[in-house]
């Protein structure tokens, strides 16, 4: 997933294998079913060209690292005692990250510059904006395939 993530567009398993190879041995077979796996769980959809397939992935990364939190912290006995711990464990930008987030969520007016940052009304910088905007918008669970959601 972190290559299809990466390239934001449809791949190959060719162009994946490629990439995979530059850091290890790896079998254009291992690739493909890894990919087909992944399309069987819903997790990339795949269409034909040629006698290849591209696939894409369903959900951004943010929404796939959203509903990761979401599943642990809902699992929780104690979710306000989780989110204590959690945020006892951020770095002062992740906090400050948690802060501009919540503020986009509540609808607080976001600026976006020609290189893509956003900054909120009060100054704060969201890095990464798109996806985090994307995933607070997906009306989906990205955690399994029912999320049916196409684009």
């Amino acid at each position: 997933m972190t290559r299809v993530w990466k390239w934001n567009r449809p791949v190959t398993v060719r162009e994946v294998l490629e990439d995979l190879q530059q850091e290890r041995s790896i079998a254009y077979t291992t690739v493909m079913t890894v990919l087909d796996n992944l399309h069987q769980k819903g997790w990339v959809r795949r269409e034909a060209e040629g006698r290849a397939y591209r696939y894409e992935a369903v959900s951004t990364r943010a929404a796939y690292a959203a509903a990761l939190m979401n599943e642990a912290w809902s699992q929780s006995d104690n979710p306000a005692a989780a989110l204590v711990a959690f945020f006892g464990m951020m770095s002062p930008q992740q906090r400050q990250a948690l802060s501009d987030a919540v503020r986009m969520v509540e609808g607080d007016t976001l600026r976006t510059a020609e290189d893509g940052t956003v900054r909120t009304a009060e100054g704060g910088v969201l890095r990464g904006e798109g996806e985090a905007r994307a995933a607070a918008e997906e009306p989906q669970n990205p955690a399994g395939p029912e999320s049916g959601t196409e684009r």
